[in-house]
C-alpha cells in the first residue's frame, strides 16, 4: 500500500506553468505592497515618536508583524525561485520534475526558523517557541495579507489622527492666543471674569490634548463599525470641537464687553432717561393720589411708592466702571440696568393708571349725562322739567367734591332711564347709551 502524496495529484506542464504565472503575480503584488508599507509617511513618524499608550502598544506588534512580513516574504521568494529553476531544467519537464514541482507549490515545502518568529514577537500567530514551521505558498500568501492589513491599519490610523488633529489644535490655539490677548485689553482676567477662567482652562486643555495626540493618536481614532479595509473609521475629534465651541462662546462674551465699551456712554443715558420718566412718572402719581383723596370721596386709592434707590446706586456703580475702563463688570451690570430700569418705568405707569382709575371713572360719567342731555335736546324735550331736575341733581353730584362715585353713578343712570322713556327707547337699548337720530322723522 503506497503512500498518499499531501500535495494531492502530480500536477501537469500546463497546471504548473499557470500556477507559477499566478504566484509570479502574487509576488510582485506583495513586493509592491511591501514597498509601499515601508515608505509610508506615517510609518516613519512612527518609528521617531516618542510613542504612549495604545499607540506605542499596538506599533511594537505592527513591527513585529512587518519583521515577519518580510521574513516570509523572502521565503516565499526563495521558494518561487526554486520552482522556477526546477521549471526551466527542461523544456519539458520530466514526471520527477512535476512531482518535485507539485510538491513545491502545492505542499508544505516553505519552512521559517522558529527564530524568526521568535524575534517578530507576535503572540497572535501560531508556531511560536517551536524549532521551525512549514506553510504551503497559498498558505504563506494568506499570512502575508493578514499581517499587511493588520499592520497598513495601525499605521493609516495614526497617520490619520496625525494629519487632521495637530494642525487644527495649533490654529485653534492661535486663535486663542489672540483672544486672550483682546481680553486682558478689556479687563477680561483669570480670577476676575468667568470667561478669562474659561480661556485659562481652554489653554491648559488644548496643549494637553496636543501632547497626547502627538505620543497616543491611536487614542484618538474611532474604529468604522463592519469596515474591514485598513484604516476604516475617522480621527475622533470631541474633546477638540468641546473646546473650540467654549472658544466661540468666549469669543462672544468678549464681542459683547468691546460693545459695552463702544457704546457704553449712550446706555449708560439711555438708562438714567428711562429712570427720570419713571421718577416724573411716579411724581405724577403722587400728586393725582392727592388730586384724588380730595376730590373723590369713599374711595380706596392705593399709595404712591418712591424711586428704589438701589438702582440709582448702580448707575453710580456703573459710571464707576465705565471711568475706570473695567469693561468685564461693566457689561452685566448694564444690561441688568437696562432691564430693571424699563421694568421700574412699567411699574410707575401702573401706579399711575391705579391711582387715577377713580378720575376716569368720574369723566366716563361726565361724558354719559352729557351725551344723553344733547340727545334729548335734540329731540326738544331739554325744557322737560322732571329730566332738568335729574339733570341737574346729577351733575351737582358730578361737579362737586368730594365726588361719591356710587352714589353720582345712580343719578346719572336716573337721568339716563327718565330720558329713555320720554324718547321712547326700547328698555333693551338703554344699555347702548346714546343714540344719533338726527335725519330721523
Amino acid at each position: 500500500m503506497g503512500v498518499t502524496d499531501p500535495a494531492g495529484p502530480v500536477m501537469d506542464r500546463d497546471e504548473v506553468d499557470r500556477a507559477l504565472a499566478r504566484l509570479g503575480a502574487e509576488h510582485e503584488a506583495i513586493e509592491t505592497s511591501l514597498l509601499a508599507l515601508q515608505d509610508h509617511a506615517g510609518r516613519r513618524l512612527l518609528e521617531g515618536a516618542a510613542l504612549t499608550g495604545t499607540t506605542r502598544e499596538r506599533w511594537t506588534s505592527a513591527e513585529a508583524s512587518i519583521t515577519l512580513l518580510w521574513a516570509y516574504f523572502d521565503a516565499y521568494t526563495d521558494a518561487l525561485r526554486s520552482a522556477r529553476e526546477i521549471r526551466s531544467r527542461r523544456r519539458w519537464s520530466s514526471r520527477e520534475d512535476l512531482v518535485e514541482l507539485t510538491e513545491l507549490l502545492r505542499g508544505e515545502s516553505v519552512t521559517i526558523a522558529g527564530s524568526a518568529t521568535a524575534t517578530a514577537n507576535a503572540p497572535t500567530l501560531s508556531g511560536q517557541g517551536r524549532l521551525s514551521e512549514s506553510f504551503s505558498l497559498v498558505t504563506l500568501v494568506e499570512r502575508m495579507n493578514e499581517l499587511y492589513a493588520s499592520s497598513l491599519d495601525m499605521i493609516v490610523a495614526a497617520d490619520a489622527v496625525w494629519s487632521a488633529l495637530p494642525a487644527r489644535i495649533d490654529l485653534l490655539a492661535a486663535e486663542l492666543q489672540r483672544t486672550r490677548k483682546l481680553a486682558h485689553s478689556v479687563g477680561v482676567r483669570p480670577g476676575e471674569h468667568p470667561a478669562g477662567d474659561d480661556l485659562e482652562r481652554i489653554t491648559h486643555t488644548l496643549t494637553a490634548l496636543r501632547e497626547q495626540v502627538v505620543s497616543d493618536p491611536l487614542a484618538y481614532w474611532q474604529p468604522k463599525r463592519g469596515s474591514s479595509a485598513p484604516g476604516g473609521g475617522r480621527p475622533d475629534t470631541t474633546v477638540y470641537d468641546r473646546e473650540a465651541r467654549a472658544l466661540e462662546d468666549v469669543r462672544r462674551e468678549i464681542d459683547a464687553v468691546l460693545t459695552v465699551r463702544q457704546d457704553a456712554e449712550q446706555r449708560l443715558v439711555g438708562v438714567r432717561d428711562v429712570l427720570s420718566r419713571a421718577d416724573r412718572t411716579l411724581a405724577e402719581a403722587r400728586t393725582a393720589r392727592g388730586e384724588v383723596l380730595a376730590k373723590i370721596a369713599a374711595t380706596e386709592v392705593p399709595v404712591v411708592g418712591g424711586p428704589p434707590t438701589v438702582l440709582q446706586e448702580q448707575l453710580a456703580t456703573a459710571a464707576e466702571y465705565r471711568r475706570q475702563g473695567q469693561w468685564h463688570r461693566l457689561s452685566p451690570l448694564l444690561e441688568s440696568l437696562e432691564e430693571r430700569a424699563e421694568d421700574e418705568l412699567l411699574r410707575a405707569r401702573e401706579s399711575l393708571t391705579a391711582v387715577t382709575a377713580p378720575l376716569a371713572v368720574r369723566a366716563e360719567l361726565r361724558g354719559r349725562l352729557d351725551a344723553y342731555r344733547a340727545k334729548v335736546a335734540r329731540h326738544g324735550l331739554a325744557e322737560d322739567p322732571f329730566l332738568i331736575e335729574r339733570y341737574d341733581a346729577a351733575r351737582r353730584m358730578l361737579w362737586s367734591a368730594p365726588c361719591d362715585l356710587r352714589v353720582a353713578e345712580q343719578a346719572v343712570l336716573r337721568y339716563q332711564h327718565a330720558a329713555v322713556e320720554l324718547l321712547g327707547v326700547p328698555r333693551a337699548a338703554q344699555q347702548r347709551g346714546p343714540q344719533d337720530h338726527r335725519g330721523e322723522q
